[in-house]
């Protein structure tokens, strides 16, 4: 089964304690929250600190029967820059998408690493950003706006509003966390570099 042109399909590609998962499932749950059709969740592997693990978004105006992992992706978000140079972080990629990469450097030093890959590259430093509003390295937050941001996949003003939401609900005694991590959103979104 083919999927059809309002599909969009995104793959996750970080290590095991990063956030990508978690980064994956709150894209699919913000998207459910705008009326779209979601899927979020991770391929397994063995799963240990460190490892490089992969997850999957498919999000659709219409309903989707496609139950697999996703080779054909739009976006490929990479949550550790370092898997640049031992995964093949743009297979199947589509160059009419992009490829979104964690990283301080600019996206046309990227794209010599990327073997070929002829569509948009686009940097984001998460770490500098989420260590600037959370105090620790969590990358997963500031690379969800991020994907956001590039793909349009829901809007933005959406987007910041449902995940205020959601972090209100998920820390509501912690009001410090809150404020750091709409924070990391709102400064992923005004520093990612498209290239």
């Amino acid at each position: 089964m083919c999927r059809d042109n309002n599909t969009v399909e995104i793959r996750w590609h970080g290590r095991g304690g990063q956030g990508a998962k978690t980064a994956c499932l709150l894209l699919a749950d913000v998207a459910f929250s705008s009326g779209k059709h979601v899927q979020g969740f991770p391929e397994y592997g063995p799963e240990r600190m460190g490892a490089p693990i992969t997850a999957y978004n498919r999000i659709s105006d219409h309903e989707n029967r496609i139950h697999s992992n996703i080779y054909n992706p739009d976006y490929v978000v990479v949550v550790d820059e370092t898997l640049l140079h031992s995964v093949d972080v743009t297979a199947g990629l589509s160059e009419e998408g992009a490829i979104i990469i964690n990283s301080d450097k600019e996206p046309a030093e990227l794209r010599k690493l990327l073997r070929g890959y002829k569509g948009k590259v686009c940097a984001v430093d998460a770490e500098e950003i989420s260590l600037k509003t959370l105090g620790r390295n969590f990358p997963n937050t500031p690379m969800l706006a991020a994907v956001v941001k590039v793909s349009n996949v829901v809007e933005n003003h959406k987007f910041i509003s449902d995940m205020e939401e959601s972090f209100r609900h998920k820390f509501a005694s912690k009001p410090g966390v809150i404020e750091g991590n709409m924070e990391a959103l709102r400064m992923s979104m005004d520093k990612v570099k498209i290239g």
